[in-house]
């Protein structure tokens, strides 16, 4: 006899100690599906181990306001997502909330794990007092403009442009990312 459940064995946590290598993981992963043309090389020097370390760092001891989250399908962690409060320098000013990063395993997208994630950071960010939410988009990155779009954030008019890596001439490889925003 089969049994079938009411519901997926879905679910967002905060992350724990040992959930660092997968996050390190389901990130690159992301990166290369959506981002390798343009980040090429870039992604084949990351230091995955001190990738690991760093967010080691953020799970067990991170500033005040930061946090980070993982998305399970069951016990496997298959996304996650890391908030803090806006930089008090920032022109959108306080309060206010930056989603920093939220990505989920590419063989696992699709399934809801994304919106329950950014679900759970805007409720986090409420707790804290932020009422709205900013983060960055990558130039050509039409599925994360899409995602975003549809939880009802916009971009604004700020651009800015990060080094990605050395060009084989010698010069300098940017990328440019948009704001993105919404009231929460």
């Amino acid at each position: 006899m089969t049994l079938f459940r009411e519901t997926a064995d879905v679910s967002v946590r905060p992350a724990v100690p040992g959930d660092e290598a997968a996050i390190v993981a389901i990130q690159v992963g992301a990166w290369r599906r959506a981002h390798g043309d343009l980040l090429g090389g870039a992604l084949d020097a990351l230091d995955l181990d001190a990738m690991t370390r760093q967010w080691e760092a953020a799970v067990l001891a991170p500033p005040a306001g930061h946090r980070v989250l993982v998305a399970c399908d069951g016990a496997t962690v298959v996304g996650f997502a890391s908030v803090a409060p806006v930089p008090s320098a920032d022109p959108a000013g306080a309060p206010g909330g930056l989603l920093h990063a939220l990505e989920v395993d590419p063989e696992h997208q699709r399934g809801g794990h994304g919106s329950r994630l950014l679900a759970a950071c805007v409720d986090l960010l409420r707790q804290d007092g932020a009422d709205q939410i900013l983060t960055w988009v990558l130039d050509g990155d039409t599925a994360r403009a899409q995602f975003l779009q549809g939880a009802g954030l916009g971009p604004d008019e700020t651009v800015r442009e990060l080094a990605s890596g050395p060009l084989p001439d010698g010069g300098e490889r940017t990328v440019r990312e948009h704001r993105w925003w919404a009231t929460i």
